[in-house]
């Protein structure tokens, strides 16, 4: 039993050792070259290097190359670091997860007595994301400061009661930002540099001000159709503690550091930071097991940008991705990764050859089209590009592969269109 044993963990360590740093960086590159990703990526073990590349640009109008030095807006990766500012602030004595949330928001309406910082932290409080809301889009360049943001969705009714359910909501994010400053008597941003960022040395993070000079800032960019354009304005005081920092691929390797030597909180609140709830949903994390990895991870999508960073502490793995230009695929090439450093094979992505398609003929399909009974497909042209927009999803361009096939560059999908005989 013994040799049997060890057998099998020579074996493990043989095949966990076998992934090298080109086919990691054959793995990168190849969605670099499909179009998929543009960006800054990290894969370490243990605190080591693998792979620490960027792919394309940083600034396209200046032609500056991202660099792992690049600084990237993280999108919704701040919840992780909110979270973390919780639990702190529970180990200083001002507060408790169990709290309630009235106890910090004045006024607080009927509807929240029964919500917690937990249903917060978890996404359980049933309080509308106001992100959703049909409005955002035509008031996101306006400056919000938290508590305007807050009396957007103070009087809305609950999606559901707290704790029944999951459901992702920046609003909750929103709360726990005004919740920390109330409990601590600081500015949310000053806390986390004085409590996560200085002691960790952090220097490349930080939350992102538009007005200010940011050395090695990315720029953000969005694909219209073929056309690559600047994003669409967001003001910062908007995502706030729900998505508004930056860092680097760097930079949150060592906050990975930070979190598998146990630093900055006690056994015990790190246990609650990582246990999971409803839909595998922890503090600011997401935690599930896949292909027999333990996978701790979250992602970001905010104007411009794309970002993931995934851990699988049994193994010691790290890998962050950081992406400039929408669509992207970060999350699926950060997934890749991953599964090769803990040496598993995935397929090596291939760039689809675009085909020359009459317009004429693109017009034909231009319509809706009902998937099913609450899932439409709206297509629409662009100038000569067809784009696509899924219920509750946000528009992406298709590309003719032939006269009726199109597929999608951020996720692996094809779209064939068939006329019957009415046309």
């Amino acid at each position: 039993m013994l040799l049997r044993t060890l057998a099998l963990l020579f074996l493990a360590a043989s095949a966990f050792a076998q992934v090298s740093p080109q086919r990691l960086r054959q793995q990168a590159q190849s969605y670099f070259d499909a179009g998929r990703f543009n960006g800054s990526v990290l894969v370490a073990r243990d605190g080591k290097l693998l792979l620490s590349q960027g792919y394309g640009m940083a600034n396209f109008e200046w032609n500056i190359p991202a660099t792992p030095e690049t600084r990237f807006r993280l999108g919704s990766i701040t919840k992780q670091f909110t979270a973390m500012v919780v639990l702190l602030l529970e180990q200083d004595g001002k507060l408790k997860t169990s709290d309630p949330l009235c106890r910090f928001i004045d006024p607080c309406p009927a509807a929240w007595q029964p919500v917690t910082l937990h249903h917060l932290l978890t996404h359980s409080a049933g309080i509308p994301n106001f992100t959703s809301f049909p409005d955002y889009q035509k008031t996101m360049a306006l400056p919000s400061p938290p508590a305007a943001t807050i009396a957007r969705f103070r009087d809305k009714p609950l999606d559901f009661a707290p704790g029944e359910k999951m459901s992702y909501s920046n609003s909750g994010y929103v709360l726990l930002g005004a919740v920390i400053e109330k409990a601590s008597g600081q500015s949310y941003e000053a806390f986390l540099r004085a409590r996560i960022l200085d002691p960790l040395a952090m220097r490349d993070t930080g939350y992102d001000h538009p007005a200010e000079v940011l050395v090695r800032r990315a720029a953000g960019y969005e694909h219209s159709g073929s056309t690559l354009r600047n994003a669409a304005f967001l003001d910062m005081t908007i995502p706030y503690s729900a998505g508004a920092l930056y860092s680097t691929t760097l930079d949150l390797m060592k906050w990975d550091r930070a979190l598998t030597a146990g630093k900055l909180l006690t056994p015990a609140s790190y246990k609650r930071y990582f246990t999971p709830g409803k839909n595998n949903y922890a503090y600011g994390w997401n935690v599930v097991t896949r292909n027999g990895l333990e996978v701790i991870s979250h992602g970001g999508g905010i104007n411009g940008f794309a970002t993931m960073i995934m851990r699988a502490p049994a193994q010691g793995l790290l890998v962050v991705t950081l992406s400039n230009v929408l669509p992207s695929q970060a999350g699926r090439l950060a997934q890749d990764l991953l599964q090769l450093a803990a040496g598993k094979e995935v397929a090596v992505p291939t760039k689809q050859t675009e085909v020359q398609v009459p317009v004429e003929t693109l017009r034909k399909y231009v319509g809706e089209y009902q998937l099913a009974p609450n899932f439409i497909l709206a297509v629409r042209l662009d100038g000569s590009q067809l784009v696509t927009q899924a219920t509750g999803q946000p528009e992406v361009p298709i590309f003719p592969k032939s006269d009726t096939t199109f597929f999608l560059k951020v996720v692996e999908a094809e779209i064939t269109f068939q006329q019957d005989a009415a046309g």
